[in-house]
């Protein structure tokens, strides 16, 4: 499974302070399944060429974190075949750059208290999902996403509203998806907020099983 990935958590709206201690799971992941990991701020790292990369890790950016020819390079490598992984606040990313809402399948709108509530996992046939519950106890954000993205995406797994306070999206609330851009493999989950969540079994291996799928394509 020998690979690199380059993650990326660039802010320039709001800061999730589980950053490091989401840099620091991915590294351990890397450092116990065989592949290399880049962590990088730097937008200019976006400017140079992608090829080194399996896969790119979006992890809780925020705000405008590309330059134009950064955006140019993404779209490029996507397209050709890189792995893209979103998670947590890269939905609340590049609201400007149209392409970008196209390749993560929808864009963050709103979320209630951070709460204890239930994943209810629909596919248990991709990486990320195949080890867990058919409902997921876990406590997070429970993002809302201006529109849902079922449909154009493969929906891994979803927020079950009555099990928590505040969910506005209703009986359709997909948290956790993948798809497919051009000839490269995009997964995402709107779960990550605390720093408990990448200390936990289960999260963990739903990162890497995302992470492993989408370089591998």
């Amino acid at each position: 499974m020998a690979f690199r990935v380059l993650v990326y958590t660039r802010t320039t709206a709001y800061r999730h302070d589980s950053i490091p201690a989401a840099v620091a799971a991915v590294r351990s992941l890397g450092a116990a399944h065989g592949f290399d990991v880049d962590a990088t701020e730097d937008p200019g790292a976006f400017e140079a060429p992608l090829d080194p990369y399996a896969a790119v890790v979006f992890l809780s950016t925020s705000g405008d974190v590309l330059t134009s020819q950064g955006r140019d390079r993404l779209r490029e490598y996507v397209e050709g075949g890189g792995g893209f992984v979103g998670v947590h606040a890269a939905a609340c990313t590049e609201y400007d750059w149209p392409y970008y809402g196209e390749l993560l399948g929808a864009r963050f709108d709103r979320h209630p208290d951070f709460q204890p509530g239930k994943a209810v996992v629909e596919d248990h046939g991709h990486p990320a999902t195949q080890h867990l519950p058919p409902v997921w106890e876990f406590t997070d954000e429970w993002y809302d996403f201006r529109t849902s993205p079922r449909g154009a995406v493969r929906v891994l797994a979803s927020a079950d509203e009555s099990s928590y306070e505040g969910g506005g999206m209703g009986e359709d609330h997909p948290l956790v998806w993948c798809r497919e851009q051009g000839a490269g493999r995009v997964f995402y989950t709107a779960l990550g907020h605390a720093c408990e969540a990448y200390a936990d079994p289960d999260f963990r291996a739903h990162l890497l099983g995302g992470i492993t799928w989408a370089a591998m394509g």
